[in-house]
Order: structure tokens, then sequence, then C-alpha cells
């Protein structure tokens, strides 16, 4: 399992191509990488590794370490302060998709200026065609989000608070190194947390109404590597071809959801904003509920996926089974309630998942009374 792919960006896949780092950096130009990560990670034999391999007598690397979970602007200009305090030329992004969004946003503020929030959605069109972002070469940690190949990053608002889309199309990292020896020691609940989120990637995509058989292919296909690799992953954790099809899955997610996402994404980000709530775990846990909101408008995806995972029945209900039983072999809770998710914070995370950039795209239209009532199935 190993290759050079540019699909959506250049990407050198395969065990132990973190080794290439320092390299890499040489052949982009780069000698002051400033490697962006949080401090858990920062914390373990992976950073020392990352930083071993960044490290060449042309090459002065630095490092960020105090990315927090759901990364605020606070964080980002915090860390463009570092940048440019080190006089760093390129961000390395060193971990899950946190780490990575935070160290693009880094990348984007510290070469073009001014404030972050001129590049959030919906109202960063203006600011999108200003160029000068830094190069970013993204190390993902986890088999999740795909951030290391999205232009886009996922930023708290700590003053609404709301998470945020920040859109700029030099955001995109220049390369990706996709080494899935990095996801070895994931714990179990977050190698199940970070799957899930990669499985609601594709899924969504794969569900929103708009005409991109490449997206839906990728996403057909990325379903079905999580639903194959996922529980290897989960029941041999040093197994590599489990974990390295577990990231190929993350990526092609991230390429499928160009397309659009839906509520599942949109109810996570506002529970994510105001509970703190891990991300991919609150999609695995929503998903199934989104799917029976959306269930007359997905006919066609539907039948699509039933045929390509060879489900028998209803072809709705078959995918919605086989969600079920992935979740469950997994360890994913069953309701919201089991996360501590409370009934009395309803109200106020769909009225703001109503305003995410992702409920525009949902196969069924969304406001905030339809989300508040998943929300009210799944509690």
């Amino acid at each position: 399992m190993r290759g050079d792919w540019l699909f959506p960006t250049e990407i050198r896949f395969g065990a132990g191509r973190v080794e290439e780092l320092g390299d890499l950096c040489l052949e982009l130009g780069i000698t002051r990488p400033l490697i962006v990560t949080d401090r858990g990670l920062a914390a373990t034999p992976i950073f020392e590794q990352a930083r071993r391999a960044a490290g060449r007598p042309e090459v002065l690397a630095q490092a960020f370490t105090e990315v927090q979970e759901n990364p605020t602007g606070g964080n980002v200009e915090a860390e463009v302060a570092a940048f440019r305090a080190a006089r760093a030329d390129e961000v390395v992004a060193l971990g899950g998709g946190s780490a990575i969004d935070c160290a693009k946003a880094v990348a984007l503020v510290a070469g073009a200026g001014g404030p972050l929030w001129r590049f959030a959605w919906p109202d960063h069109e203006a600011a999108g065609r200003e160029r000068g972002a830094w190069p970013v070469i993204a190390v993902p940690t986890t088999a999740g989000t795909g951030a290391e190949v999205e232009p886009s990053a996922i930023i708290t608002d700590a003053s609404r608070p709301a998470k945020r889309a920040i859109l700029h199309p030099d955001m995109r990292p220049r390369l990706v190194i996709a080494d899935p020896a990095l996801t070895v020691g994931l714990p179990p609940h977050l190698t199940a947390a970070t799957g899930m989120d990669a499985l609601s990637h594709n899924l969504e995509a794969l569900c929103v109404p708009s005409y991109h058989p490449m997206a839906d292919a990728i996403a057909i296909a990325g379903i079905g590597l999580v639903g194959r690799w996922l529980p290897a992953a989960l029941a041999e954790p040093g197994n590599l071809e489990a974990r390295g099809h577990m990231m190929a899955a993350a990526i092609m997610g991230a390429t499928a959801f160009g397309k659009g996402l839906g509520a599942m994404h949109a109810l996570s980000h506002a529970i994510g904003a105001l509970t703190g709530h891990h991300h991919g775990l609150t999609n695995a846990v929503l998903m199934p509920f989104v799917l029976t909101y959306n269930r007359a408008a997905v006919a066609r995806p539907a039948s699509s996926l039933a045929e390509a995972l060879k489900l028998e029945g209803d072809p709705f209900w078959a995918v919605h089974q086989w969600v079920l039983d992935l979740r469950r072999r997994s360890g994913i809770p069953a309701t919201l309630g089991a996360l501590g998710v409370e009934r009395r914070d309803f109200a106020a995370i769909a009225a703001l998942a109503a305003d995410d950039v992702c409920a525009g795209t949902n196969p069924v239209p969304v406001n905030a009374d339809a989300l508040r009532s998943i929300l009210e199935a799944a509690a």
C-alpha cells in the first residue's frame, strides 16, 4: 500500500513516509517550517518522530503545540504571532482535523494579513480573491476528517459561540503525507469516532441532491472501505492494511463532500460549539436519525449504496440497518442523551445549526424547527 497521488492534491501515501518530511520541505524550498499541533500529540513519540524527520542541516523546524480540540479564533491569532516570531516560511500541520484546520487558518492569516473572520462563510467571497497564504504540508494522525485535502477550516468564534467555516482556495495543503502508521496508537474510542466521521462525510456527500457522478462514485467506494476496515482497525489496532484503508476512506470523504454535506454536520457543528463534544462522535450518533428525516429524498443514493454493499430488502432500510450495525460494533452510543447532551439545549443547538453552511445542502430543506425534531428523535 504505497503511492504518489495528485487527487485532489499531491499526496504521499504509505507507512513510514513521514520520514520524507525534511526532504519534501527542501523540494518546496522551505527552510523554516513551523510544526503546528496540539498539546496531547506533542507529548507522544509521533511529535518527536515528525520533528526529527523534518530536521535537516538546511532546515530549522520549530513548533507550536497549543492547539485546542475545537480551535478558536484566539488560537489562530496566537499561532500567527508564533509563526511570525519564528520567521517561518511554511506550516506543517500535524494531528487530527482540529490541528490541521487551525494550521491552515494560520498559514492563511499569516500570509494574507488582516482579521480571520473576513474569510468566514457566507461573507468570504471578496477575501477569497486575495492571495498570500503560506504553504502547508499536512500530516494527519487520524483517519476521519480529511482536513488534509480541503480548502477550508472549521474555527470556533468564541464570541457567539459558533463554529464558522473559513474558506479560501489557497488553504488546501500543498502536499499531504498520509502515513497510516501514525494512526496505529490511536485509542479505540478515537479510532471509532474518527472512522465514523469518515463515513459521515462519504454518506452525506452521496445524499446531497446535486449532479456530481465523480463525487458519488468516490463516496460509495469510501463507504465500502469504512464498512470493511473500521471493524478490523478496532479489532487489530496494529493492522496497517486496515489503518491504510481507513486513511484513504477519510481522504475520499473530504474529496466527495466538495458537493456539500447536510443536517448531520450542521447539528454536529452546533453541538461542538456549545458543548465541546467530539465532532466525529456526534456525527455518528446523529447519522441514523438524519437519514430517517431525509428518507423521502434519498431513495436513489440509498439504492446505489445498497447495491454496492450487496444489501438485501428495501434499499433505504437496509442501508439504515447497516449504519446501525456498524455504529453498534464500533461502540458508538445510541443517543444524544448518552453523550450528556440535554433537551434544554436543543433550541439553542437547532437555531445555531440552521445558520450553518452545511444546512443549505441537506436533501430535505431544514429550518430550526426541523433540526430540533431530529434532535428530539435522537434524544
